[in-house]
């Protein structure tokens, strides 16, 4: 087969196509995965010890642990409400009715306690797998969110029984009605939103750890879990069961946390070369046939 410019020019392109490869993965820009700080049992105990006081916390405590009487009433001794600006403004978001807050509610608790934690996790599984993470590395992950979120979410209900903040719905209410509401030990926990401080635990927490590993395509996780974390604490304004206030300081204080416990607790150890490296995904090479008019080329793709 005669040779041509053309041709010739082809041949060493193929030709050099692994040796740049090769030295891509022996040079500073070899794509890395990093190792974190984990130990089973240290993280274990943590995350089960805080998610069992989160939990009891909200489900058998709460009677004995909530505030019957608001401590943050936003009204002054002679009645006058003193509620600020800020909050009042907030408080048009929420819904003009009954049946509109009821669906903003229960939109809250639907995307915070189902879509948003299965997008994290599954936006965390494929940016790991899509890097070529080994399968330990996303159950590392996601006990690492999941500790964020119930550690963060154990600081938010502490604050909440100490604070004492009536809900916004309740506010509005006449004194004599405040205690017929459908969940009475519910109505001064408004400060911070839980919900909120939650969704923004898990996110940043999923977008710092995906940061520290050096997965590829992680800004999918911020880019749908920012958006998502952000209206489920409109939602909560929509239900009339949060302040703007409250649900500011969730995002701020949920953030801190994920961003706080990848960070301090489970920092890079070390590098690991991605699956795809190991096995030699998408190489090429020129392989000699019939002498040195012709040659084959053989890779996986």
């Amino acid at each position: 087969m005669r040779s041509s410019p053309t041709a010739v020019a082809i041949a060493l392109l193929l030709a050099l196509a692994p040796l740049s490869r090769a030295s891509a993965q022996s040079g500073t820009d070899e794509p890395r995965l990093h190792e974190l700080r984990f130990d089973w049992a240290r993280d274990g105990a943590i995350t089960g010890v805080a998610g069992a006081l989160w939990i009891s916390s909200e489900t058998f405590l709460k009677d004995d642990l909530a505030p019957a009487q608001c401590r943050w009433c936003d009204r002054a001794p002679d009645g006058t409400d003193t509620l600020n600006r800020l909050d009042r403004w907030g408080r048009g978001l929420a819904g003009e009715t009954e049946q509109s807050r009821s669906r903003a509610n229960t939109w809250s608790n639907i995307l915070g306690f189902g879509v948003v934690p299965a997008s994290v996790l599954g936006l965390q599984y494929a940016v790991g797998h899509g890097s070529g993470a080994p399968s330990r590395f996303f159950t590392q992950d996601a006990t690492i969110i999941i500790q964020s979120a119930v550690l963060s979410s154990l600081a938010n209900q502490t604050v909440k029984f100490i604070v004492g903040r009536e809900r916004p719905f309740v506010h509005q209410l006449p004194e004599d009605q405040k205690g017929l509401t459908a969940h009475p030990t519910d109505n001064n926990l408004s400060f911070y939103s839980g919900h909120t401080n939650l969704m923004f635990a898990m996110v940043v927490s999923a977008g710092t750890v995906a940061a520290m590993r050096g997965y590829e395509n992680q800004a999918w996780i911020w880019a749908v879990g920012l958006p998502l974390a952000t209206s489920v604490g409109l939602l909560r304004m929509g239900a009339d069961k949060h302040y703007l206030s409250d649900v500011a300081t969730g995002a701020l204080l949920g953030s801190a946390f994920g961003l706080a416990v990848p960070l301090l607790l489970h920092g890079r150890t070390g590098t690991t070369e991605p699956a795809a490296s190991r096995v030699g995904v998408g190489g090429v090479r020129m392989v000699p046939m019939a002498g040195a008019r012709m040659a084959g080329i053989s890779g996986s793709f």
